[in-house]
């Protein structure tokens, strides 16, 4: 059974930096495409980051240049690197492997941007 597990949330002023990691349990992320998404109150899940099995990496617009996405074959993780965080990426951010139709999420983790 896939089980994704994020952590590395938490609150932090504007301007600040925080490091999310995903670990994935039953399988091994070589073979997914892998992304960080996120969802703030009221509003859709959006993608924010991915990283596909060949490690070709894309970003939305409002993080590029601001997040880095990679991976860690050996520690079987994701890891997302936030910096010169903003109000507006207060949200739940969510772990996603996608292989074709196939999708797995966690359970999301908490980030607080707050002076």
């Amino acid at each position: 059974q896939v089980q994704l597990v994020e952590s590395g949330g938490g609150l932090v002023q504007p301007g600040g930096s925080l490091r999310l990691s995903c670990v994935a349990h039953g399988t091994l992320i070589y073979i997914w495409d892998m992304g960080w998404f996120r969802q703030a109150p009221g509003k859709q899940r959006e993608l924010v980051a991915s990283i596909t099995r060949a490690n070709s990496t894309n970003y939305s617009d409002s993080v590029r240049g601001r997040f880095t996405i990679s991976k860690d074959t050996a520690k079987n993780t994701v890891d997302l690197q936030m910096n010169s965080l903003e109000f507006e990426d207060t949200a739940i951010y969510y772990c996603n492997a996608k292989f074709l139709s196939t999708n797995h999420w966690g359970q999301g983790t908490q980030v607080t941007v707050s002076s």
